[in-house]
C-alpha cells in the first residue's frame, strides 16, 4: 500500500505517482538571492500597458514560400495587461510556432512571481499573483516526488522551469487542481489558508514577489482566479503550461525565438531546410 504523507494542510501518497496530490506551501523566508534578477527585471518592465497590436511582417530568406517573401508574425495578445518582456516573447513565440499545438495555455513568469492563462488563440484569458517554490532555480531534485516533505530542504524547494502538458484533476479530497508535472509532484491550484502563520493571503497580495516565494514546488493563485479563469480554461482539454527560467535563458529551455528580431529567420530556415532534408 502507499504511504499517505500529511504535512501543512498537503496530502500525497509517497509511493504512487498517479496519485500524488500537490505540496503545499510551507513558511519559510523568501530567497533573497532572486532580488538582483527582480530588480534588473523591473528596469525592464513597460513602463504602460501594452496596446493591442497589429500582425506584422519580416522578411524570411527561406521557410516562408519563395525566395525573401515576408513571413507573417503571429503574437499573443495581451489587451492592456502590463508584463515582463520575457513573458511577452515567450507568449509571442508561442503563437508564431504554433507550440502549444491549438491547445489552451500558461505562462508562469517566476521573477514576477506571476501567471498568464491564453486561450488557444493566443488571447490572455486572466492575470494573476502566484505564490511559487521557495528557492531560486530551474531544476527540481531526482526524486523529489517520492519523498516526504519533511525531508525537503529549503534548497531543494523549487518550482521547474520547462513545457509541462497539464489537464485538471482531483485530490484525495474532491478538490479540482491542475497537475503540471506528476513526476515532480508539481500542480497549479486554489491557494490554501488554513495556516495562519504562512500568510499565504497576504503574500498573493503583496507588491514583492520575493514575498511570493513559500511553497514547496506548486503554483498556488487566489480561489476566485483558479474558478474563474484557470478551471474554465482547462476544462474538457489538455494544455500547456510553460514554465520561465529564472537562472537559464528561455531559448536554452524551450529553442525559443524573439520573433521580432533575426533569430526568427534563422529559426524558420533552419527548420525549412530540416524539413526539405527529411522530405528527401
Amino acid at each position: 500500500m502507499p504511504t499517505q504523507v500529511t504535512v501543512n494542510q498537503c496530502q500525497f501518497w509517497a509511493e504512487s505517482p498517479q496519485s500524488r496530490l500537490p505540496r503545499a506551501a510551507s513558511a519559510f523566508f523568501a530567497q533573497y538571492a532572486l532580488f538582483g534578477a527582480f530588480a534588473l527585471g523591473t528596469l525592464l518592465m513597460p513602463a504602460a500597458a501594452a496596446q493591442n497590436m497589429s500582425p506584422v511582417t519580416v522578411s524570411a530568406p527561406s521557410g516562408g514560400g519563395s525566395e525573401g517573401a515576408p513571413v507573417p508574425v503571429k503574437i499573443a495578445n495581451f489587451g492592456q495587461e502590463t508584463s515582463s518582456p520575457e513573458s511577452r516573447k515567450l507568449a509571442d513565440w508561442v503563437m508564431d510556432s504554433a507550440d502549444n499545438g491549438k491547445l489552451p495555455f500558461i505562462i508562469i513568469d517566476k521573477v514576477y512571481a506571476r501567471v498568464f492563462v491564453f486561450d488557444a488563440q493566443g488571447q490572455l484569458r486572466g492575470t494573476s499573483a502566484a505564490l511559487l517554490g521557495l528557492a531560486v532555480g530551474d531544476d527540481s531534485v531526482p526524486g523529489i516526488g517520492q519523498r516526504k516533505l519533511s525531508s525537503i530542504r529549503p534548497a531543494e524547494r523549487t518550482t521547474p522551469a520547462g513545457r509541462f502538458i497539464a489537464s485538471l484533476d482531483r485530490d484525495i479530497q474532491g478538490q479540482e487542481v491542475l497537475w503540471v508535472d506528476y513526476e515532480t509532484a508539481v500542480s497549479l491550484h486554489r491557494v490554501v489558508t488554513g495556516q495562519p502563520k504562512e500568510r499565504r493571503a497576504e503574500r498573493l497580495a503583496s507588491p514583492s514577489p520575493l514575498d511570493r516565494r513559500i511553497s514547496y514546488g506548486c503554483i498556488n493563485v487566489p480561489v476566485r482566479f483558479y474558478e474563474k479563469v484557470v478551471s474554465p480554461t482547462f476544462t474538457g482539454t489538455s494544455g500547456i503550461v510553460y514554465v520561465l527560467p529564472e537562472t537559464r535563458s528561455a531559448r536554452e529551455v524551450f529553442g525559443s525565438y524573439d520573433v521580432q528580431d533575426s533569430s526568427r529567420t534563422q529559426a524558420l530556415t533552419d527548420s525549412a531546410k530540416a524539413n526539405s532534408s527529411v522530405a528527401k
